[in-house]
């Protein structure tokens, strides 16, 4: 315990990074517990996909959508995004939404969008379409 004392005392500077880390990691962990956003694993997406019909939402440009994307998901303009105008998703409404990026970092302010726009089921691919691929699950080009 002495030594732990003499380290912060003349270690302030690390000491305050290894505090703020702390803070951080507490707070995210937090924040996703208490978030009423839903975030999948894969598994629980195909599950989704399969059994309820989800629609797939992805949110990458154009050209990562070219690239390679999911079975059956639909890519919404970044414009449409960014002004969370959600109208050509009116139809889906009811249904169980999943919203997939790159990372599945993105993912989430689109989802927590949706679901102000009275969306009731959005839910976010943890991971991204980054996790689908790392999965093996298979890829539309």
């Amino acid at each position: 315990m002495d030594q732990m004392i003499e380290f912060v005392t003349n270690h302030y500077f690390l000491s305050g990074i290894f505090v703020a880390l702390v803070v951080a990691i507490i707070y995210t962990t937090l924040a996703s517990q208490l978030s009423s956003l839903k975030e999948l694993s894969t598994h629980e997406a195909t599950l989704l996909m399969n059994r309820e019909d989800a629609y797939v939402l992805d949110i990458r440009t154009a050209a990562e959508f070219k690239k390679g994307h999911i079975l059956g998901s639909q890519q919404i303009k970044a414009e449409l995004v960014t002004k969370a105008d959600f109208s050509s998703l009116e139809k889906q409404k009811t249904k169980p939404i999943i919203v997939v990026c790159a990372m599945g970092m993105t993912a989430k302010r689109t989802a927590s969008q949706m679901q102000k726009a009275g969306f009731e089921n959005v839910s976010v691919l943890k991971g991204g379409i980054n996790a689908w691929q790392g999965a093996g699950l298979p890829i539309n080009k």
